[in-house]
């Protein structure tokens, strides 16, 4: 069998070539895909802040691994499952040589069923960057220019329209990929500088023309695990948000609260040595450093969990989202393609890498950290809403005539409510699929789609106790320490809280704008050795 041809070489004119000059993203980097990317670097990706770049040799071995696949194409004694078969319960339907690009084309257009919301610039990105490196550690059989298709949308920021809902977390993201490839294929939709295109006008915009699938290609591209990674590395770069924001709202709601230092006390940490608490309480202990309402003597011979146990509590969390992360560099590093083609040891084997297991576990775990952040931040809300340590009910400045800040707190509580609910594993549950062949499913797509409306939850959370520490802070006396001084100053730049009764809505909405707009290393600099 012949080699496929290379319907991927774009139309090389001087029109093209100004249509690019004047359209591709101004990214200042340029990241080199290969093994070892780093967490920073996925979320440069997502950002759109870097154009990615293959190297030769890459695709050297790309090129040597399709060269086998199609060696072995013809040869009557094989039998390779997807290759030269049908797929899920129609493995055992053998396909003859002529229909096989026809079945690779079937298959996409028919796993292209996804629904619900569609998926964020940022994950569609991160869909294109992981499954291009995937098929670049040449265990696919794919041709070059698939690869080279992904990367072309990717760099000039082509966006392919994907549904979130679908995928049962095995056998891949099927239907997620499905609608990432259709583009591609000159079907589906795309998303271009603020309007919605037909995958043919985004072909004719990136000077190509639609692809023809080889043997092997169609499923190549949809067996993976690409929509839970991506959505999985952009929920973290979330995480890390809430992280040290969490931090931040505990050490001014202690400011404000008249908490003593005794917890955050080194001894205290060095005697239980986890890694996580000992980075929490040094951050606290740094935070507050400086700090004038430290010498007013305490009342309370001990604090409330919600401020005593800051660090065991917060530190776990942390635990959580590094050993998420950990799970996440390893997943993107490697091949979740079935089956795996081997060109050096001349193998097509067959197996499970593409099973989402182990992502779905690390997110029911991420649920939980996330969860809890909320959880006790809405429970210091609520103490520094109590009318105790010198402090007005609700903070209202008067009392009965003014509601202060009461039902800021149920707002947090309904949060924290919902996502106590949302913490469920998805991970236990299965629905058998494909006639009883694919049953048993990890669900791990439904687990990192939670997420986004965990963390949205939890970030507003945090932001009513930044509001309320900011507004108990006005019956403070002495000051705060310099770098949370800082922290409140910027804060009181872009919102000024009102002295009396407002809607307050307005200013939990600006106060989430201001989180949001801290670059993520702007946040790691005030928080001793918490990673970027």
């Amino acid at each position: 069998m012949q080699p496929f041809s290379n319907p991927w070489v774009p139309t090389l004119n001087a029109e093209y070539d100004q249509y690019k000059q004047r359209n591709m993203p101004q990214r200042s980097k340029v990241i080199t895909l290969q093994t070892g990317l780093t967490e920073a670097d996925w979320f440069t990706l997502a950002r759109a802040e870097a154009s990615l770049v293959l190297p030769e040799d890459r695709m050297e071995e790309v090129r040597a691994n399709r060269v086998f696949l199609e060696e072995g194409l013809h040869r009557e004694e094989e039998i390779w499952y997807g290759i030269h078969t049908g797929f899920g319960a129609l493995c055992n339907t053998r396909i003859g040589a002529d229909r096989l690009e026809e079945l690779q084309y079937n298959l996409v257009l028919s796993h292209a069923c996804g629904c619900g919301p569609d998926a964020e610039p940022e994950v569609v990105r991160l869909m294109l960057a992981l499954k291009a490196h995937s098929l670049a550690m040449a265990y696919s059989g794919v041709r070059p220019e698939i690869i080279d298709a992904l990367l072309a949308f990717y760099n000039l920021d082509m966006l392919p329209v994907v549904p979130t809902q679908g995928s049962l977390g095995a056998s891949g993201d099927l239907a997620p990929l499905a609608h990432l490839v259709l583009p591609l294929l000159g079907l589906g939709l795309c998303d271009y500088q603020g309007s919605r295109i037909h995958g043919l006008k985004a072909l004719e915009l990136l000077g190509r023309t639609p692809l023809k699938l080889g043997a092997k290609e169609g499923l190549a591209l949809l067996n993976g695990t690409q929509y839970m990674l991506a959505s999985g590395w952009v929920a973290l770069m979330r995480a890390r948000r809430l992280d040290h924001w969490a931090t931040l709202c505990a050490a001014l709601s202690c400011e404000a609260f008249l908490v003593s230092d005794q917890p955050f006390d080194e001894l205290i940490h060095r005697v239980r040595p986890h890694a996580g608490q000992q980075r929490a309480a040094e951050q606290i202990r740094l935070l507050r450093k400086g700090s004038l309402l430290r010498e007013i003597p305490r009342l309370a011979v001990q604090d409330p969990y919600a401020f005593r146990c800051i660090p065991q509590v917060h530190g776990t969390s942390k635990q959580v989202l590094d050993g998420w992360a950990s799970v996440m560099q390893v997943e993107s590093d490697s091949v979740t393609d079935n089956p795996l083609v081997d060109h050096r040891l001349g193998k097509v084997l067959s197996g499970g890498n593409f099973h989402g297991q182990v992502l779905a576990m690390a997110f029911d775990h991420a649920a939980l950290a996330i969860s809890e952040w909320a959880s006790i931040a809405e429970r210091r809300i609520f103490l520094l809403l109590s009318g105790t340590r010198g402090l007005p009910p609700f903070l209202a400045t008067d009392s009965g005539v003014e509601s202060g800040l009461m039902i800021a707190q149920y707002t947090a509580a309904a949060l924290v409510s919902q996502n106590k609910q949302l913490a469920t594993p998805t991970v236990v549950d299965t629905v058998p699929s494909s006639n009883g062949q694919e049953d048993h499913v990890s669900m791990g797509a439904n687990g990192v789609n939670r997420l986004r409306f965990m963390l949205e939850n939890t970030l507003t959370v945090q932001a009513i106790e930044w509001l309320t520490a900011n507004r108990a802070l006005k019956y403070r006396k002495d000051s705060i320490g310099p770098i949370l001084h800082k922290w409140v100053v910027m804060y009181g730049d872009q919102v000024t809280l009102p002295s009396g009764d407002a809607q307050w809505s307005l200013y939990i909405q600006a106060t989430l704008e201001f989180m949001r707009s801290m670059p993520l290393d702007e946040l790691a600099v005030t928080t001793a050795t918490t990673p970027s």
